[in-house]
């Protein structure tokens, strides 16, 4: 599969939801729409990312975004992960890994001297037709929540 860079029209991608149910990427489009991906559930970096996009969340919609964080973790870690921490910020699984593969951020990485694969973390910017104009690859979590806010206010 071709990896989305920008340029690149959203892509109509089905994940679950922690209620359930299912949603697609595509549904996103018509509004500045932010998808953000991240290695594991209730893990320190994770966490912070979480929080600042929940404590945000606000002026995000105030300037007409949606975010979406994404991960593999299931509908029903989510579920805890939001419960745990009172998060607002709406999140997703990649059961399919279609998600993942379509964005290329399923990568092989190496901790302790063992490689394994999982999720780089990555924030992408959709603006209202749908199309990618900014990617933050290998994000770093302090101020990054930031930076794509500011990135939201530049489209409006």
């Amino acid at each position: 599969m071709k990896i989305i860079d920008e340029g690149a029209a959203l892509p109509a991608i089905d994940l679950a939801t922690p209620d359930g149910g299912r949603i697609s990427l595509g549904d996103y489009a018509g509004k500045p729409f932010v998808l953000y991906f991240y290695p594991k559930d209730d893990t320190s970096g994770c966490t912070r990312e979480a929080q600042d996009f929940s404590r945000l969340l606000p002026e995000f919609r105030a300037l007409g975004a949606d975010v979406l964080g994404v991960s593999r973790d299931t509908p029903i870690k989510h579920q805890k992960f939001i419960d745990k921490y009172d998060l607002t910020v709406p999140l997703a699984t990649d059961d399919t890994d279609a998600a993942m593969q379509a964005f290329g951020v399923w990568v092989e990485k190496k901790l302790y001297g063992k490689t394994y694969m999982g999720i780089d973390r990555a924030t992408f910017l959709f603006d209202a037709n749908g199309v990618l104009v900014r990617s933050w690859r290998k994000a770093r979590v302090p101020g990054h929540v930031v930076d794509v806010l500011e990135a939201v206010r530049a489209l409006a």
